[in-house]
C-alpha cells in the first residue's frame, strides 16, 4: 500500500468521481461564470447604466454613431423635380421679402419715372422723395404707400421663383467644372434667367405699374378695374386708304386697289379688337434692360462671394457650420457667408446692375403708362428715347436713379440673403 501511493500521485490518470447514490437524482449545476459566452459590447447600453436602450441618447441623436442614409443628409440632384420645386419656392419667398421691404420707395420711383404731373415738383432731389412719401401718406395713409403691392406680390413670387430656378439650371448646364466658371458664362446664365422670368410674368408687371401710377384718392381702384382699363385702351388707328387714293398713287388696276383697301380696313379692325397686346407695352425694352440687369446682378454677386470666401477672409466672412450641416450641403456648393457678408455682396450686386440698366428701365416705364399719358399712342423705344432727350436731355434717362439706388440696393441685399438662407434650409 505504501508503494501504491506515490505511483498514484505521479500518474496522469484523472481522479475518480465520487459515487452517487441511486436514490439521489442527478443534479445539473450551472456552468461556471467564466464559461458563459460573452455578450456583444454596446456603448449605448453602458452610457444608459446597463439598462436596455429604448431610444437613443441625446448625444446619439445629435451625432449618429454611423453615417445614416436619412432624408436629412441625402443629396438632391439638381435636375430633379424636387430640386426645382425647392429652389423655385426659395426664390419666390426671397423676392416677396425683398419687395415688401422697399414697397413705399418703389411706388415713389414709379411716379417719378412715369412723369406723374402731381409729383413732377418733387423730382431731382433726395428731399423730394421724402416729401413725395409724406404727400402720399397724408392723402391715402399707409395704404397709399403700398398701393399696387398686392399685384406686386402676385407677380414677384413666380418672377423670383422662375429667375432663381432658371439661373440654377442654366448655370449648371453652362458651368460643369471649375475651369468653365468664367465671368462671361456667369453673366449669360444670369441674363437668360432674367429673360425667362420676364416672359412668364410681364402682364402682371404692367398691372402693378398702372396701380402704382394712379393717385386719385376719391375712389379705390382695384386690380379688376385696372385690367379692364388696360384692355379697353386702344391707340388712335390711322384711317385706311381708299381704293381711289391707292389707284391714283400706285397706278393699280381698280379691282386690285379695292382688294388692298379692303385688306387694310380688315386689319385695322382686328388691331382695334386686340386688347391683350396692351398688357405687353414696353416688353421689348424690358428684355433689353433685363440682359444687363440680371446678368450683372448674378455676376457681381458671384464674384463678390468668391472674394469674401478667400482663405484670408474666410474666418471672418464664412458662417461656421457643424460636420452634419456640411454633409447636408449640395456637392460643390460653397459654404454660406455670414449675414453681414451676404448682405454686402447682394447690395453690391444691386448697385452695379441698377446702374447698368437704368436708362432702359426709364424707357420701359414710359411705354407701360402710355395709355394714360397723352393721347394713348403707342410709342416705340426710339420715339420714347427722343421724347425724353427733348424734354430733359440725357439727365432724363437717369431721373429717379438716386431713389432707385435707395430701393434696389436693400432689395437686392434682402433677396440674395433670404435666398441663400432658404437654400441651406431646403438643403439644395
Amino acid at each position: 500500500m505504501s508503494a501504491a501511493a506515490p505511483q498514484h500521485a505521479g500518474s496522469n490518470v484523472p481522479p475518480r468521481r465520487a459515487s452517487v447514490s441511486p436514490d439521489q437524482p442527478p443534479s445539473s449545476p450551472p456552468p461556471p461564470r467564466e464559461m458563459i459566452p460573452p455578450q456583444p459590447h454596446d456603448d449605448r447600453a453602458e452610457s444608459a447604466g446597463n439598462k436596455p436602450a429604448i431610444c437613443p441618447s441625446d448625444h446619439a441623436s445629435i451625432v449618429p454613431l454611423e453615417k445614416p442614409s436619412s432624408p436629412d443628409t441625402k443629396k438632391i440632384p439638381k435636375q430633379s423635380w424636387e430640386y426645382a420645386v425647392r429652389s423655385g419656392v426659395a426664390g419666390g419667398i426671397a423676392a416677396c421679402a425683398a419687395k415688401t421691404v422697399v414697397a413705399p420707395l418703389d411706388r415713389v420711383k414709379i411716379l417719378f419715372q412715369a412723369s406723374n404731373p402731381r409729383f413732377q415738383k418733387y423730382t431731382g432731389s433726395w428731399s423730394g422723395a421724402l416729401k413725395a412719401i409724406s404727400d402720399i401718406y397724408r392723402q391715402d395713409s399707409v395704404r397709399g404707400l403700398f398701393r399696387g403691392h398686392s399685384a406686386t406680390l402676385l407677380r414677384i413670387f413666380p418672377y423670383g421663383g422662375i429667375k432663381f430656378l432658371a439661373y440654377e439650371q442654366i448655370r449648371g448646364a453652362m458651368i460643369r467644372g471649375k475651369e468653365q466658371e468664367t465671368p462671361v458664362r456667369r453673366f449669360m446664365a444670369g441674363a437668360l434667367s432674367g429673360c425667362a422670368s420676364v416672359f412668364a410674368t410681364y402682364p402682371l408687371e404692367v398691372i402693378r405699374v398702372r396701380l402704382a401710377w394712379e393717385t386719385k384718392g376719391t375712389a379705390r381702384i382695384t386690380v379688376r378695374d385696372i385690367c379692364r382699363t388696360i384692355y379697353n385702351e386702344h391707340p388712335p388707328a390711322p384711317q385706311p386708304p381708299s381704293a381711289a387714293s391707292l389707284q391714283s398713287a400706285t397706278h393699280l388696276p381698280k379691282p386690285a386697289a379695292e382688294a388692298v383697301a379692303a385688306s387694310s380696313t380688315a386689319m385695322n379692325r382686328v388691331t382695334l379688337g386686340t386688347g391683350l397686346s396692351n398688357f405687353f407695352r414696353g416688353f421689348t425694352p424690358t428684355l433689353w434692360g433685363m440682359l444687363p440687369y440680371a446678368g450683372m446682378s448674378f455676376l457681381t454677386h458671384d464674384l463678390a462671394g468668391d472674394f469674401m470666401r478667400q482663405r484670408r477672409f474666410a474666418s471672418y466672412t464664412v458662417l461656421p457650420m457643424s460636420e452634419r450641416s456640411q454633409r447636408q450641403l449640395a456637392p460643390n456648393k460653397p459654404p454660406p457667408l455670414r449675414a453681414w457678408a451676404e448682405l454686402i455682396t447682394g447690395a453690391l450686386a444691386g448697385f452695379v446692375s441698377q446702374t447698368a440698366s437704368y436708362p432702359l428701365e426709364v424707357i420701359r416705364r414710359r411705354m407701360q403708362v402710355g395709355g394714360v399719358v397723352g393721347d394713348g399712342h403707342r410709342l416705340t423705344m426710339v420715339e420714347v428715347a427722343r421724347n425724353i432727350m427733348r424734354e430733359s436731355g440725357y439727365r432724363g434717362f437717369f431721373v429717379g436713379l438716386g431713389i432707385g439706388y435707395v430701393k434696389v440696393v436693400p432689395m437686392a441685399a434682402t433677396s440674395f440673403y433670404v435666398y441663400e438662407r432658404m437654400k441651406v434650409w431646403f438643403r439644395i
